[in-house]
């Protein structure tokens, strides 16, 4: 019995695993649904003598404004606060955000503040691309950071010339969009692809048994609303979102030569090919001596002689052979067993994709 059962969860554990299906509202979006990004200049008060200095001219004639529109007046020149600072004020706001719904803000330091930490940011209007005013933000920074130094000495612990304030502004404008007299939309995909687009147009149409969604692109699927749908919109998309389908994708090879790091995809095939990787090395040290008259002498100069150590090491590259259509497990333990770091497998992708054994797209950012 034993037996039995120790094969049977060998078959579990060494059978392929299939590709998980995700849900279309992961890998799509409906055309019109999308946020918009909002910017504002402001000012960050209260700070403890960290703020712009007197060589950053636009925070003090922000601040002579913002007391001229409270009443105050006061002479430009006459300002050498340390407590005040300028700031860019950013954030998204979401489709379908209402009047009095709370955003999330990022407040980052323009001039050459040391820190923005305790700090409150007065009232900064939050802009979108049409310069129309659709949040207004205010309230206290957090920057979960310190800066603290004298003259001969600082210590820092992360970012302390950015940071957020929680539900800092609140909408004053909203974004029209009307889903209730439409009778067709369209689903973008986030990855536009042929295959992807076709799985999502079958599976809407046997979710709901006829011809609801068509695609005559690889980036988007147009939906019509059924019959027995009009008036509810929003149930349509409620159910058609969480249907599940199996996305695929381009094989492709992801390089990033300043940190070494590497990503490929499970659809990447190398086509037979040898391999032959080795390391020169070479290690030069400088021990200068110095050489001077002995004590006491009458003449001599004191001279600096330069000793030069210089040292070769190639290491020894193996023969490695990938066959046709290897899967990404078999390239990585091919490659692994030549001892090449990440940095050197990055050259070793590139010339297999040179030599056209590669079946993939190679990206490098």
């Amino acid at each position: 019995m034993k037996t039995i059962i120790l094969i049977f969860l060998c078959m579990i554990l060494l059978a392929p695993c299939p590709v998980e299906a995700v849900r279309i509202k992961d890998i799509a979006s409906y055309d019109g649904v999308r946020e918009n990004q909002l910017i504002g200049y402001g000012i960050v008060v209260g700070l403890n003598a960290t703020g712009d200095s007197d060589q950053t001219k636009f925070p003090v004639q922000s601040m002579v404004n913002v007391l001229e529109r409270m009443g105050v007046t006061v002479n430009r020149s006459d300002i050498t606060v340390k407590n005040a600072a300028a700031v860019m004020v950013t954030a998204t706001l979401p489709a379908f955000a209402k009047q009095g719904s709370r955003l999330d803000v990022l407040v980052s330091s323009m001039g050459d503040a040391k820190s923005i930490a305790g700090g409150t940011l007065l009232m900064t209007p939050l802009r979108g691309a049409d310069n129309q005013v659709y949040a207004v933000a205010q309230g206290g920074v957090l920057t979960n950071s310190f800066s603290y130094g004298g003259q001969a000495g600082s210590a820092m612990k992360n970012h302390p010339t950015a940071g957020r304030i929680l539900g800092g502004a609140l909408v004053e404008r909203e974004i029209p969009f009307d889903l209730s007299g439409r009778v067709e939309l369209k689903l973008n995909l986030h990855d536009p692809d042929f295959t992807t687009a076709s799985r999502m147009a079958a599976t809407i149409n046997g979710k709901f048994g006829r011809a609801v969604a068509a695609c005559n692109d690889p980036g988007a699927v147009l939906l019509a609303l059924p019959a027995d749908y009009q008036g509810k919109m929003v149930q349509f998309l409620a159910e058609l979102e969480g249907l599940e389908v199996q996305p695929d994708s381009v094989a492709r090879v992801v390089l990033n030569e300043r940190t070494g790091t590497i990503v490929m995809g499970d659809n990447v095939r190398i086509s037979t090919v040898a391999i032959s990787h080795g390391n020169l090395s070479l290690f030069i040290k400088e021990t200068p001596k110095v050489s001077q008259p002995q004590p006491l002498s009458s003449g001599g100069e004191t001279k600096v002689v330069p000793r030069t150590s210089m040292q070769v090491k190639e290491d020894s590259g193996g023969l490695t052979l990938l066959r046709e259509g290897a899967s990404i497990g078999e390239v990585v333990r091919a490659l692994n067993t030549l001892g090449v770091t990440p940095r050197d497998l990055i050259g070793i992708m590139q010339a297999i994709k040179a030599a056209g054994a590669l079946q993939a797209e190679v990206t490098v950012i």
